[in-house]
């Protein structure tokens, strides 16, 4: 009976991986209570193959739970069309509360049916006896054989949590149970007395600023966070994760946040390869509907790294909601993971980041200074720009109200804090982050972030001649006139680079520099600005969604 009641209770089984010939951990690094390797008894090359009635039951609860997410984001307008109407009265909803109860008990019934059917299957019987053992003893041997199974994510045990002992040694002080600590943005009104008049007076906009963040703002910044369109996306999803497992050896692991949601992760480990690259990690930060199973984490694979993949709060099989304090939250530790438990220094760590994901890499980068490098693709500066694009004009007010207080990604201002090497790789025909067209470039707001970041830490250089030159620069939309404009202005780059060597050697690497002082020529301070824009953006000829090819995935510059 208690295994009966198990399998009526248990989650979902998706696919039993298939049985890999030999042990592909590579030797010498150790083993991860996650590291998956394959059971001797595993002998299923396929997907999960339920019985007749298991199959049965579990569309008709898959249906219930689509009606169900339609059912809640449509419930403000339906709760007004039956107010208008006069069905919410008593008399009315005590019917419809009978009605409501015997749907739930005839879903109760569907699924203990689902139960039985998966009670009679030698395979989930298999499954779910493994994943009671582990839950029971997370020893490696159990970790190892549950790792063949692909299933509802929210059963899955805690392998990292972000109070465990070790994991807080480098951080500053380390995050309270409120979440790490963010950039807050300046009031809009400085200087204005907080009184409580005052405060009267701001919270008819505050609560509406809540309120369009939490329901329609927040969906429409992290369309991946909705459920209807996971569900859609769910086949899609199961082949990437198995192509990870099954041909990348990859290891999934579930961390825990120090909010409390649990983060969907993905490593897959090339410390033992012959290729030199495969000892540095690459954490990939995806975009506002991307995962880790189909995302940007492609690219650092094909390149030979090592990479770490995970999936934002809300999406797939990580819990919560994508709001910046959870994001920052998620990425630390995801971080505290990397280094504490796959045993990668911070300066063998990449962060690398498309579109949305710019946030999450340059808040590591802010907050784990010792990081490598960070590489942004198709990212922005600010969302406000981009979010006022979408909006009508009517709204502007509140739009910004809206962003700053609830959805502050402030890109720029992150990275401006982090002092190691940076790439900026712009897509030349991006139609997402450009606020007019895609074919006007200069609209795109990469440029906004290459600008704030050479204007922060070189601001002699990017003085009046370095901005106008460099804003020549960006306006090219070819390699061809890039070439060009470098050209006419003569840019010595042997010359450029003593310049900032011995600068770096007489005051050392922080920044801002003051290299391009009132002694340095206006020609000179061309020259440098545009040597350093180049170094920091590098262009891509494709739309937002387009793939970054592994060539096109380079360590950033660095003197």
């Amino acid at each position: 009976m208690a295994k009966l009641l198990s399998c009526v209770l248990g989650p979902r089984l998706y696919k039993i991986y298939r049985e890999r010939d030999s042990e592909r951990a590579p030797s010498g690094v150790p083993e991860t209570p996650t590291s998956v390797t394959t059971s001797p008894s595993s002998s299923w090359d396929t997907y999960y193959q339920p019985r007749a009635l298991e199959k049965h039951a579990d569309s008709i609860l898959a249906l219930a739970s689509v009606f169900w997410s339609i059912s809640y984001y449509s419930s403000p307008f339906a709760f007004f069309y039956l107010y208008r109407k006069g069905y919410l009265s008593l008399s009315k909803v005590v019917p419809f509360s009978h009605y409501a109860g015997t749907l739930l008990l005839l879903l109760a019934g569907v699924a203990c049916l689902r139960g039985i059917g998966r009670w009679t299957n030698p395979q989930y019987r298999q499954f779910i006896a493994i994943l009671e053992a582990t839950h029971r003893n997370q020893s490696a041997e159990n970790k190892r054989q549950l790792a063949n199974y692909n299933f509802d994510f929210k059963s899955w045990p805690v392998d990292f949590h972000w109070e465990e002992p070790s994991s807080r040694k480098e951080s500053r002080g380390g995050p309270s149970r409120q979440g790490v600590a963010l950039l807050r943005p300046e009031p809009l009104h400085r200087g204005t007395a907080d009184t409580l008049l005052n405060r009267v007076k701001k919270l008819p906009c505050q609560i509406t600023s809540y309120l369009v963040a939490h329901t329609l703002g927040r969906r429409m910044l992290y369309p991946g966070s909705v459920y209807l369109l996971q569900k859609a996306l769910m086949p899609m999803l199961l082949q990437g994760q198995a192509r990870l497992v099954e041909e990348c050896n990859g290891r999934r692991a579930k961390l825990l946040a120090c909010d409390g949601n649990e983060i969907d992760t993905m490593f897959v480990d090339r410390r033992g390869t012959a290729e030199p690259q495969g000892q540095k990690l690459v954490i990939c930060c995806e975009g506002n509907a991307g995962f880790y199973e189909v995302g940007c984490i492609s690219t650092p694979l094909e390149a030979g790294y090592s990479v770490l993949g995970w999936n934002h709060p809300g999406f797939a099989g990580s819990t919560g909601v994508p709001f910046p304090q959870n994001e920052a939250n998620a990425m630390d530790v995801v971080v505290q993971f990397a280094i504490h438990r796959l045993g990668f220094q911070p300066q063998d760590i990449i962060i690398y980041a498309w579109s949305i994901g710019g946030f999450t890499a340059t808040w590591a980068a802010m907050s784990y200074p010792d990081i490598s490098a960070v590489i942004l693709d198709a990212s922005f500066d600010d969302l406000v720009p981009l979010a006022l694009k979408v909006m009508p004009d009517s709204w502007r007010g509140l739009v910004t109200r809206t962003v700053r207080q609830h959805l502050n990604l402030n890109n720029a201002e992150q990275l401006c804090r982090y002092q190691g090497p940076v790439l900026l790789i712009r897509r030349t025909k991006d139609e997402i982050i450009t606020t007019t067209v895609p074919e006007d470039i200069m609209s795109n707001r990469g440029n906004d972030l290459l600008l704030k970041l050479l204007q922060y830490r070189y601001p002699r250089v990017m003085a009046e001649e370095g901005l106008r030159v460099v804003r020549q620069w960006l306006e090219a939309s070819s390699q061809l006139e890039e070439a060009s404009i470098y050209s006419r202005w003569e840019v010595e780059e042997d010359w450029c680079l003593s310049v900032l060597r011995s600068y770096q050697a007489e005051h050392g690497p922080d920044f801002p520099w003051s290299v391009g002082k009132d002694d340095m020529s206006a020609d000179g301070r061309r020259q440098l600005a545009l040597f350093l824009a180049q170094k920091y953006l590098h262009n891509f000829e494709a739309t937002h969604c387009t793939p970054l090819p592994a060539q096109n995935f380079q360590i950033p510059w660095h003197l």
